[in-house]
């Protein structure tokens, strides 16, 4: 299986199964001379870890990250970093039962189409637990934007549960972190909690929209055609498991709107260029605005799920299916850290491109 890497001059590889010794990440071109260390990066693996709560899998890992490479006295070397982050709670014999037939909605029908092998135990690489290595390389990617860039700021958060979502009017940054749900809407947190504790306890499950802001991010990252910073975006945020869409600013909405609503009006300010909005999601021709880059994703409902299914067996055979062990009800809440590690890892990429081939932007105005 090829295709496990991603990036052009910061380069992540993951590798590992769900129900394996380990996991982990190669991270290559991260620049030397940057500061960190284990705790840094198990900062953003604590918000990612499952079993925090009766809202996400109940499988306990402590996903303790080690850095086996590329960092010496607390920096950077500029040698590929090597992560791993050792499984301690396998329970493989609760997919026992699933083993010669195909989950509907899980990739297992196509891992086994394409290869003709396929780990059953949790999904292999198709589980969620892989994204536990991007988190990690997304830390990485962190550290390193704060030496290159200081005042970039990358915040996730849920905004839609099923039928459910948010009241922006209600929008309040100090509250993501106060809930399971990391959501900025207190009144909508205590409805999702009711919500999703009904499914839990049906053993079913739901979809969610995760939005995911950076802040301070410079302009000009990004370049015209195939290297745009939404297209690297977007196809980011797509390799998450169990992504079925992505949108950039204003999205798919945009379409609904005229050219006089939909174009970000342009003024001189004491600093530069400003917007009287946003619909742009700080993207424009592939390239950074300077405003605050915002980017969607669309989680599908986990598809591990206690109500019987009707499938098929290897052998082709009509077939009744219930998965067994421990899944999250809706895993979009775990995928907040993820798609911020994702934004991380892209940000950090189109700075080194464009030191590389730019160096300082050139274009003055005023």
């Amino acid at each position: 299986m090829s295709l496990n890497t991603f990036g052009h001059l910061f380069r992540v590889t993951t590798w590992g199964e769900s129900h394996g010794p380990a996991l982990g990440a190669t991270v290559d071109g991260c620049p030397p001379g940057v500061a960190l260390d284990e705790a840094m990066l198990q900062r953003w693996l604590d918000k990612r870890k499952p079993g925090q709560n009766k809202y996400t899998t109940q499988r306990r890992e402590p996903d303790a990250v080690k850095i086996l490479s590329g960092v010496f006295e607390g920096q950077s070397t500029g040698t590929p970093i090597q992560l791993m982050i050792e499984n301690t709670d396998q329970r493989s014999k609760d997919y026992g039962d699933i083993a010669e037939k195909f989950r509907p909605g899980h990739a297992d029908i196509t891992y086994w189409l394409k290869y003709g092998i396929r780990d059953y135990r949790g999904g292999g690489r198709s589980s969620a637990r892989e994204t536990a290595a991007r988190v990690a390389a997304g830390g990485v990617a962190r550290a390193a934007l704060e030496s290159l860039v200081p005042g970039i700021e990358i915040k996730g958060y849920m905004v839609r549960m099923g039928e459910h979502a948010i009241d922006r009017g209600r929008f309040d940054w100090d509250e993501i972190d106060r809930n399971p749900f990391w959501t900025p809407d207190a009144q909508a947190a205590g409805i999702w909690a009711e919500y999703l504790d009904g499914l839990r306890k049906a053993g079913s499950s739901v979809g969610a929209v995760v939005e995911v802001v950076a802040r301070g991010v410079p302009a000009g990252l990004g370049a015209p055609i195939y290297g745009k910073l939404d297209t690297d975006l977007a196809a980011a945020m797509m390799s998450i498991n169990a992504v079925k869409g992505v949108e950039i600013g204003e999205g798919m909405a945009a379409a609904s709107l005229t050219g006089e609503a939909n174009a970000d009006e342009i003024f001189m300010g004491p600093e530069g260029p400003e917007f009287s909005s946003n619909h742009a999601g700080g993207i424009l021709g592939g390239i950074s605005t300077g405003q605050e880059v915002v980017v969607r994703f669309a989680v599908k409902p986990t598809s591990s799920i206690l109500t019987p299914r009707r499938t098929i067996t290897r052998s082709g055979q009509p077939a009744e299916i219930v998965t067994k062990g421990r899944h999250d009800p809706c895993v979009g809440i775990r995928a907040v850290p993820v798609g911020e590690a994702m934004m991380a890892c892209v940000l950090l990429d189109h700075v080194l491109l464009h030191r590389g081939q730019v160096g300082e932007n050139r274009g003055k105005i005023g």
